[in-house]
């Protein structure tokens, strides 16, 4: 069974230093999809807009400035408040967003408990699936051990 964590939020779209607008959105964690956090943008239209990007990133980001290329996180206060600022690129264009900060943290918390960081390969299964495709089936051991000769036989030594 999988587990999700969402949390429906207001975050602020930075326009200038002087004005940014408010912009709904949800953030959501999936127990199937244990590395990514996803952030789905209600902007007015049919389509929302949907990030996904590593959770450890965004957990890093509550603490300190860090990523790089198209998703950057990092706290800051604005008008007393604290806030986690991500700043998204993509060819369709940059975005600046602010969140607060104790909403977020809580709700990474949230995905911590479900989740705890270091165990997300065991909910993959990876590990069962690599023994599943690595382990010899009857009939491997013909071409494990095939007519050919070997490098130490002596038909291996040049006739």
């Amino acid at each position: 069974m999988h587990t999700v964590v969402e949390r429906e939020l207001e975050l602020n779209l930075v326009l200038s230093p002087e004005r940014s607008i408010p912009v709904p959105a949800k953030l959501i964690y999936r127990t199937d999809d244990p590395y990514a956090v996803h952030i789905t943008f209600h902007l007015g239209s049919d389509s929302p807009v949907n990030w996904t990007f590593a959770r450890e990133l965004l957990v890093e980001g509550v603490f300190r400035p860090c990523g790089h290329g198209d998703v950057r996180a990092w706290p800051t206060k604005v008008d007393g408040r604290s806030v986690v600022c991500v700043a998204l690129s993509s060819p369709d264009g940059d975005a600046l967003l602010e969140a607060p900060a104790t909403i977020v943290s809580a709700w990474l918390e949230r995905t911590l408990r479900v989740v705890v960081p270091g165990s997300e390969s065991e909910l993959l299964g990876i590990d069962d699936a690599l023994n599943e495709l690595l382990t010899p089936i009857p009939g491997d051991d013909v071409w494990l051990h095939g007519p050919w000769p070997s490098d130490d036989s002596p038909e291996g030594h040049g006739a």
